[in-house]
């Protein structure tokens, strides 16, 4: 069990915790992969765990594109390559506020180990989701309108866009978290990702996803080559705001 205190770990400080704490407070993004294969029962093992999330009216609407073909990893390595580079072109040229650079600099450096080995990735989960067309009429339109009233119903309205987006995500992460929880605990090595974002109907059609299936994350899945450690966290006591901001 775990039972160093040190708040940047973010780690439970007792002997007696459910064994998930242990897992979760070990769940490094892990980036550098062996290139042995994952049983593909290991693999559907994580599916499992990402199934048994919460699913927004119990929809179940998600898919799991799984990748462990050889030829498919050699098609997507070029467009994973071109990903990863516009990001350290833009938003991750620069350490995050706060955050040690020398640090900043190891995870920069097996962000760039991931993409120059990722042909021998030995897995990737493709998230997938979309809701259905909604189901909505004339009538429970103006039972909306009244029970949010003008002002709010002219906001959703102008935010339609964004709240779709953040319910079909809210029907995908927790599950995604699941899968990354799984295979911590089977000794497996994974990381989220969404940069596949940036080209990601070369993506879709690299692996035949449907045009209009949203994509939410490229997770890589393998061996490690590194080990499990403590992550480190910002303390719990700067991030409560207890009863109002």
């Amino acid at each position: 069990m775990i039972t160093d205190a040190s708040s940047d770990a973010g780690r439970p400080s007792t002997t007696d915790e459910p064994p998930l704490f242990a897992t979760m407070s070990t769940l490094r993004a892990m980036r550098r992969l062996k290139a042995d294969p994952v049983p593909d029962e290991l693999l559907e093992r994580l599916i499992q765990a990402a199934v048994w999330g919460p699913s927004g009216a119990n929809m179940q609407r998600y898919q799991y594109v799984v990748v462990t073909d050889r030829e498919v990893m050699a098609e997507l390595t070029p467009l994973w390559q071109r990903c990863v580079d516009s990001y350290l072109a833009t938003t991750g040229k620069y350490p995050p506020e706060g955050m040690d650079p020398a640090a900043y600099d190891r995870m920069v450096a097996a962000i760039r180990y991931q993409r120059d080995n990722f042909a021998d990735t030995p897995a990737l989960i493709i998230p997938c989701y979309q809701f259905p067309p909604p189901r909505i009429e004339e009538e429970g339109l103006r039972a909306s309108a009244e029970a949010l009233g003008a002002e709010a119903t002219n906001r959703m309205a102008r935010t339609q866009e964004r709240f779709m987006a953040l319910a079909e995500g809210s029907c995908v992460y927790p599950g995604v978290q699941n899968m990354l929880l799984a295979a911590r605990a089977l000794g497996l090595a994974a990381n989220l990702t969404i940069w596949h974002l940036f080209l990601e109907e070369e993506w879709k059609g690299v692996l035949g996803i449907p045009e209009d299936m949203h994509t939410f994350a490229v997770v890589p899945v393998g061996w490690p080559l590194g080990r499990f450690g403590p992550i480190r966290r910002r303390p719990v006591e700067e991030v409560i705001h207890r009863d109002r901001w």
